[in-house]
């Protein structure tokens, strides 16, 4: 059963695969597949985007597709950077620049909760469309601590281990992380509605 993964971000594109990996499913990437696209997501809200996402790249691929809206929400910045969570500094800003960001307005800021948060949707048809999320709970920390992960993961402390996202390993952070809990829902509900059957 192929899939096309709508995303660039070689970060996610291993993470998704070694999640998905022994469930029948082979994932195509958009290099292999000789595709490019630039789809607005002018969503309001995670799970729109993803929807957004999804139908575009299937319609160009003809594949099946999986697409994912994930960012990090705040408490004390109200929500942000949220659905701007890959911009935050600006539409060609580094991961870096993104949470260095994030750590200055946090400066000063005693409460410190904030969590991930991660819509997917998969796209088989223009009528059939399955969606699943996944959140996890943490804090900002007052500095990067680790070498690992992308984006935002070396500010983000893991309530439940102690480290910051970019300290666990591979392993680890598929157990714990907001996509890991939003792609095992996924499947759930592929299981559950027979609808692996369409891939």
């Amino acid at each position: 059963m192929k899939v096309l993964v709508a995303t660039s971000n070689k970060g996610k594109i291993s993470e998704i695969s070694q999640i998905l990996s022994g469930t029948g499913i082979s994932i195509l990437t958009p290099q292999e597949a000789g595709l490019r696209l630039d789809v607005e997501e002018d969503g309001e809200t995670f799970e729109a985007n993803a929807v957004l996402k999804a139908h575009a790249w299937r319609r160009a691929s003809g594949y099946p597709t999986l697409a994912d809206d994930s960012g990090l929400c705040v408490d004390a910045l109200a929500g942000r950077p949220g659905v701007r969570t890959a911009r935050f500094a600006g539409d060609d800003a580094t991961d870096q620049e993104n949470y260095e960001l994030l750590l200055k307005l946090m400066e000063g800021i005693t409460d410190r909760k904030a969590h991930f948060m991660c819509a997917v949707a998969l796209s088989i048809s223009d009528d059939i469309v399955i969606t699943a999320f996944g959140r996890c709970d943490g804090v900002i920390l007052h500095e990067a601590i680790g070498e690992g992960g992308f984006g935002y993961d070396p500010v983000f402390g893991d309530s439940e281990t102690g480290k910051s996202f970019a300290q666990l390993s591979d392993n680890e952070k598929n157990t714990r992380s907001h996509r890991s809990r939003a792609l095992i829902s996924l499947k759930q509900k592929l299981e559950e509605q027979g609808l692996i059957e369409h891939i």
